[in-house]
């Protein structure tokens, strides 16, 4: 897993994250704004809670929250057989 130190809410639901390997960058999450859980987005306030988690989710509240591993990969553009290895040696029946 890739380990968010740093995050910040920016306007049009986009967050900044620095993760600790030194990467860092806004991502657009406005594709999930309004639908489901992330209606807590639609309270600015809410919004601006973010935050990193003990486990290194980036968390908005206990039910809304961001996979680490998936903002590093949109973030970086890398994919998931690119920062883990081992994907590449599974094959598939």
């Amino acid at each position: 897993m890739f380990k968010p130190i740093e995050v910040k809410a920016l306007a049009d639901y986009r967050v900044w994250i620095r993760y600790a390997d030194g990467s860092e960058g806004e991502v657009d999450v406005s594709h999930l704004a309004g639908q489901g859980v992330f209606k807590l987005w639609d309270d600015d306030e809410q919004w601006k809670n973010v935050r990193i988690a003990d486990d290194g989710a980036i968390r908005w509240s206990e039910e809304v929250e961001l996979c680490p591993d998936a903002t590093y990969m949109k973030l970086t553009g890398k994919s998931p057989e690119e920062i883990f290895p081992k994907l590449k040696s599974t094959t598939h029946a």
